[in-house]
């Protein structure tokens, strides 16, 4: 099926979104990243996001310095994941 990309939108003036990547083979999830974005002085920030990258499920939180939190997040697959 290959990837799907998408945002969306999380507030009326377009202030908030979400930028959704799915990547699917043969049926099954293979990678996914939902970020949590925010526009801020018309400058868009990545705020918390979800992926796989660095081989395991987790979120990265990012504090306004730049910094990230990683926490993992314990999953059975990547389907778990989406829903």
């Amino acid at each position: 099926m290959g990837s799907k990309e998408f945002t969306k939108d999380l507030t009326p003036d377009g202030e908030d979104r979400l930028r959704i990547r799915i990547n699917i083979e043969k049926g099954k999830v293979t990678d996914v990243v939902v970020q949590y974005e925010a526009r801020i002085k018309d400058k868009w920030y990545s705020i918390v996001r979800y992926d796989c990258s660095h081989g395991f499920f987790h979120r990265d939180i990012k504090n306004p310095k730049g910094e990230k939190t990683k926490q993992p997040i314990p999953i059975q697959n990547l389907n778990d994941a989406l829903t």
